[in-house]
Order: structure tokens, then sequence, then C-alpha cells
């Protein structure tokens, strides 16, 4: 017996959803190592690009503002803080194969296209990352990666206070190449932060990060403001369906730390199966309070002070716990009469 067309267009779907999803999590993870040792006092968050950017430009068709016409961006951005200096952005493009190196080596080629189309500062040097992942049916793991080194990528203006709201931009799109002569040169297809914009991105991608985390604990109420209405900010306040909804109404002290967030059921080779994701809960009380700053200060002063267990054994089960205060849990369910 052998799959019908159908069943095969089907497997081959979910065989390339788990190579994009497998190779997005080992991606950030190694850039995030990456990117810890090169900058060792600083912190480093990642945001979707998507989200983030949306604040500026109107990406698709359905976004009010300028249009650009240009299908390739980001996927991440990486940015190494410390409060009260300017950061630092990467963008990041990662891509998972089931295949072996060719398939990886036409996969950073593409995903250069997307970093490419984010320039911060100068022309032609935004650091950026690139990340291609093997996961064959026998052999190793292998994650590829290449780096686009550059001086520019600083957001090195007057912080603003993140506390505040983010008001959507309508940036006009397309990148500056250097002026040539003297008749400016005509725009390159992509997205351009250039210096007036920079403490307006670093807002946004404060505000952003800070949205994915209220998110990730489940809480709607909170998230909202965070988001400009061009990011989502109405899929956080109207009516959601009960199957992609999230309640923040779950607490739990792992690792001797309480969190706070939001639990799910599921089945995984038929046996159930309880996830806990939330955010330590002095620090979520200082984002559902709106008080970005203070929480971005207080996770600087802890980030090297959180537990490394993986293991606790009162939960039961894994236990992942992530600079920025939040935690992922999982364990087995015992079986249902």
């Amino acid at each position: 017996m052998t799959l019908s067309a159908e069943g095969r267009e089907t497997a081959e779907h979910y065989k390339a959803l788990q190579s994009g999803e497998l190779g997005t999590g080992f991606a950030l993870a190694l850039a995030e190592r990456l990117l810890k040792r090169r900058y060792p006092d600083h912190f480093v968050s990642i945001v979707p690009a998507d989200t983030t950017m949306r604040a500026g430009w109107a990406l698709t068709s359905r976004d009010s503002g300028p249009k650009s016409g240009y299908r390739y961006r980001p996927h991440f951005l990486a940015e190494v803080w410390k409060p009260g200096e300017p950061s630092r952005v990467f963008p990041i493009a990662s891509k998972g194969n089931h295949s072996g190196p060719s398939a990886s080596h036409n996969q950073l080629a593409s995903a250069s296209a997307h970093v490419e189309a984010l320039h911060i500062g100068e022309w032609g040097q935004t650091p950026c990352l690139v990340f291609s992942t093997e996961l064959p049916l026998d052999g190793p793991l292998t994650v590829h990666a290449l780096e686009a080194q550059g001086s520019s990528g600083w957001l090195d203006a007057p912080a603003r206070v993140f506390d505040h709201a983010l008001e959507d931009e309508n940036i006009y799109p397309g990148i500056q190449p250097p002026t040539q002569g003297d008749s400016p040169s005509e725009l390159e297809p992509g997205y351009h932060v250039k210096p007036e914009l920079y403490a307006w991105f670093q807002h946004a991608l404060a505000r952003t990060a800070a949205a994915s985390l209220t998110a990730f604990a489940g809480d709607d109420r909170a998230t909202a403001p965070y988001l400009t209405k061009r990011q989502g900010q109405r899929h956080f306040t109207g009516l959601t369906h009960a199957a992609t909804d999230s309640v923040q109404d779950a607490r739990h002290k792992l690792l001797g730390i309480d969190f706070v967030g939001t639990d799910h059921v599921f089945r995984l080779n038929r046996k159930r199966v309880e996830a806990f994701s939330g955010v330590a809960k002095d620090l979520f009380h200082h984002l559902e309070e709106g008080r970005v700053d203070q929480y971005r200060r207080e996770t600087y002063a802890r980030r090297s002070t959180w537990p490394s267990d993986t293991w606790d054994s009162r939960w039961n089960g894994p236990v992942s716990v992530h600079p920025d205060g939040s935690v992922l849990a999982i364990r087995l369910l015992p079986r249902s009469r």
C-alpha cells in the first residue's frame, strides 16, 4: 500500500512544518548563545521581525500606509541591549530541511535576501545572521550558519520612555543607497531604519518584546496596550475562538520561583501532556501595569541569577527558565479512567 497523491501532499506539508519550526528553534538558540558570548554585559532579546516592522511600514496590502510590494523581510530581530545605552540589532533569517547540504546551501542563499531587506544606518553595514538546519532521517542534526559583519546596527539615539504607548508610523519603503554625484540614487527595494528613526525603532523593539511575553503568559488584556493597530492590537481586544484562546489564570512555583501564566492539555502519542507557559510573577506585574522600563532594569540585573536546573521534582517534569523571566514547563498527566 502507498499514500495517495493527497496523502503525500499532507505528509510533505507536515514534514516542511516540522523542519521549519525545529530549524527556527535551533537557529535562535544558537544566535542567542553567540551574541551573549560577544556581548557578555548585555541582554539579548529576540522578537518577530514582522510584528516589529509593521509598526512602521505597510508590509501587506491590508496594512494602511505606503505599500512596499516587497515580500522579503527578516524572520526575527535580535536586540542586544543594556539599560540606558544604545542597543544593537541583528536581523535573522532561519530555514530548515530534511535533506542535506545542497538543500541547506540553497536555503542560506535565499535567506540572505530576507536579512538584506532591512538596513539599519549605513548602506550595506547591518550585521545579520542566516541559518539552515538539516534534520535528516538518518544521521546527525546539523545547523549551518553564516554571518555578515558590519559596523552599523547601533541605535545610538536619545532613549525614549518605553512605558509610553507606541504609535504607528508611515515610513516610505525603500533603502537609500549612497549618493553618487549630485543627484540622489534611486531607492532599492526593502526597509531602511535611518538615524532619525533610531529612537522610534528601539521603542518598537521594547514594546513588541513586552507584548510577546504577556501573550506567552496568556494575558490578552495586558498584551493589547503594547501593540499598535497595525501590529494587530484588535486581535487581543475582541472575541476569540475557544480553540485558539488562552487565559492567564494558572500559577505554579517552579524551581522555587512563583510564575503566572496559562496552561494547555494535549495528547502526544496517545499520552495526555500538560504544558504551562508563563512569566515570573513579580516581573509580570510590571508588564501588566505598563512598567516596561522597570521590567527591563530588573531583568537585566537578574540575567545571570536564574536557575540552571531543568527538572522540578514537585512539578514532576522538565522546566525551562529563560533569562527574560519566562518559563515553559511540561509534564505527563495520569490516565483518566
